[in-house]
């Protein structure tokens, strides 16, 4: 099988959400399948960390990179047609023409439920290339059951059409074993004191920080002595979550980290007393994965595959309740042996290896009905 791969999605150095499900899946695919051929298209050279050319593994770029997915990427597949069988991008925008038949990957459609909470430009794009992809996908990955479900009722496709390969963790990067050492260089780089809950995520609007710092300020009245830490870089729209931290003063309470290097991570959450993901709206949720992964209790929302994600494993609450996310935070740290333990158990459900086989498997049935 010869497989056509569209890898911009990896191949960008701060990877965050899509980027990072595309990277990973990238590593598994060449580290599980050396029996089929990749031909992996990028619109700039392969950054030292992506996955090394070898045989049955090798990168083209190709230019211009404006409008790749309209002109550069088209006319590369064109050219390259009788290179490979299939086409195969891990994300939702399909390049105009593809030549073969095209699988893709649908993160989640939260767009289409918060168009507020998304720049024009961005709803747009989402909206319309989406749909689009759609189209002319014969198979389509979905990164949660919840993801499958709504594109089901949304887009009227037949679920047979769509395979759930839910994303993972790295066990040697993401275990209980996460050295105190890298716990006490991540605080000092990023000046933290002493226990503090994390939000590690893009800011945007979904996800919703504002509640979170509002919530905080209830938490902080009743429990002092804890840090506040917001990771990630900046999205769009964020400009009101640094307002309202002025707003109720509580600079001296919140630490912003901007974006975290990868090799930060697993210390920056070790070091967590509670991990909280108070978003509207997630088609999944990595870094809920990695917290339980690395012993820390995770207080999630009861939007978007969350509940799938964290199971039993998690304090589950309403984003929309500033109380409850209070409580719930209380509630986890209360419990933070159980929910642990649980933890544990349930992070072993989500393996990159698990997630590059299910999407070989759809690859080969594919290819198999040519």
């Amino acid at each position: 099988m010869r497989i056509g791969l569209i890898g911009y999605e990896a191949n960008v150095s701060q990877r965050v959400g899509s980027n990072q499900y595309a990277f990973e899946l990238l590593r598994a695919l060449h580290r599980l399948d050396e029996k089929n051929e990749y031909l992996v298209f990028l619109s700039r050279s392969p950054l030292p960390d992506m996955p090394q050319e070898r045989e049955g593994w090798t990168y083209r770029v190709v230019g211009p990179v404006k409008l790749w997915n309209f002109f550069g990427l088209p006319i590369a597949l064109f050219k390259a047609r009788k290179e490979f069988d299939l086409v195969f991008n891990p994300g939702h925008y399909a390049p105009l023409f593809t030549f073969k038949p095209l699988l893709i990957s649908i993160m989640d459609l939260g767009y289409l439920r918060f168009p507020g909470q998304f720049t024009k430009g961005t709803f747009w794009k989402l909206k319309y290339w989406t749909s689009f992809s759609l189209r002319k996908a014969v198979q389509i990955f979905s990164i949660s059951q919840f993801t499958k479900d709504d594109l089901v009722k949304t887009y009227q496709i037949n679920e047979n059409k769509i395979t759930v390969a839910h994303p993972g963790h790295d066990e040697q990067e993401f275990n209980p074993q996460v050295p105190l050492a890298e716990v006490k260089k991540v605080k000092e780089k990023y000046k933290l004191g002493g226990d503090y809950l994390l939000f590690l995520s893009t800011l945007k609007p979904s996800k919703n920080i504002e509640g979170l710092i509002r919530a905080f300020e209830i938490f902080d009245q009743k429990n002092p002595g804890y840090q506040l830490v917001i990771a990630g870089k900046k999205g769009w729209l964020f400009g009101r979550i640094f307002a309202l931290v002025k707003e109720l003063k509580l600079e001296n309470k919140i630490v912003f980290t901007d974006f975290v290097d990868k090799s930060d991570i697993p210390g920056l959450l070790k070091g967590a007393a509670c991990f909280v993901l108070p978003s509207f709206w997630e088609g999944f949720g990595i870094p809920v994965v990695e917290s339980m992964a690395v012993g820390v209790p995770v207080v999630v929302s009861n939007a978007g595959s969350l509940p799938e994600i964290v199971g039993q494993a998690g304090i589950v609450i309403d984003p929309d309740n500033d109380e409850e996310i209070v409580r719930g935070i209380e509630k986890a740290l209360k419990n933070k042996d159980y929910l642990v333990k649980k933890g544990f158990e349930q992070a072993k459900e989500f393996d990159w290896d698990k997630c590059a086989k299910i999407t070989l498997k759809v690859l080969e049935k594919t290819y198999a009905s040519l």
